[in-house]
């Protein structure tokens, strides 16, 4: 069945989506990457599109475009900016930003894939989210769009349970990442510090988040709607700082 499946994931051309992307071809899924670039690998059964999701218009053309060609049944907003500043330095404008890329771009790809899902009954839509939800320092933007996509996710679950369509979202902590390198640089003492204060006593990997979204993609995941999954090796049971 898995081959007459096609997911739209955000951010597939490397770190957690490329990895999703991979694994989901591998279960003969057709896939459709909407990044900046494409993905540093092939595959027969994925397709490239080129759009930057900060930008709405785009998204929303890029969205139209796929609805006309695929029977969308997953969609997977994984793509994400942190933008990390003090309270002192935020700026409005970095809220509306991150807003319209992590929530809006989800809105239109949501939106132009629901008449197809819903005619066929089935549907699985999931966000990445992120354990700075619960807040992080220096996160005014990242974590109140994050945690905007919690409340996004349990709103559409609601009205879209009937339909058979679920909708959740995986928060990963701390995960080796190019995101996450970005601001804890790659070997050094910071990063082997976090790493030891992560219950697990270790960093995430693309693996390990793949893992869950992969739970929920499953068909067999129908009684589980409206969730979010913390992927973080504990971090959130506790109190943590980057």
């Amino acid at each position: 069945m898995s081959a007459d499946f096609t997911a739209v994931i955000t951010g597939a051309s490397k770190g957690i989506g490329a990895d999703l992307a991979g694994r989901l071809l591998a279960r003969g899924y057709r896939v459709i990457n909407l990044s900046r670039g494409p993905a540093e690998f092939s595959h027969d059964r994925l397709e490239n599109m080129s759009v930057d999701l900060l930008d709405s218009a785009a998204v929303t053309e890029a969205a139209a475009a796929i609805a006309a060609r695929h029977e969308v049944t997953h969609v997977i907003h994984n793509a994400g900016l942190v933008w990390p500043k003090l309270v002192e330095d935020a700026q409005p404008a970095d809220i509306t930003g991150l807003a319209q890329l992590h929530l809006g771009a989800a809105l239109s790809l949501v939106q132009a894939a629901l008449p197809a899902m819903k005619a066929r009954r089935f549907g699985r839509i999931l966000f990445n989210g992120s354990r700075a939800a619960l807040g992080v320092p220096t996160r005014t933007a990242y974590s109140a769009s994050k945690a905007g996509m919690i409340g996004m996710a349990r709103t559409w679950a609601l009205e879209l349970a009937p339909h058979g369509i679920t909708v959740n979202v995986v928060a990963p902590g701390p995960i080796q990442t190019d995101n996450f390198w970005g601001i804890v640089p790659k070997g050094s003492e910071r990063e082997a510090e976090l790493a030891k204060r992560i219950p697990v006593g270790r960093l995430g990997t693309v693996e390990d988040v793949s893992n869950a979204f992969l739970f929920f993609c499953d068909p067999g995941a129908s009684f589980v709607t409206g969730q979010t999954l913390y992927v973080c090796g504990g971090a959130s049971v506790g109190s943590m700082s980057l």
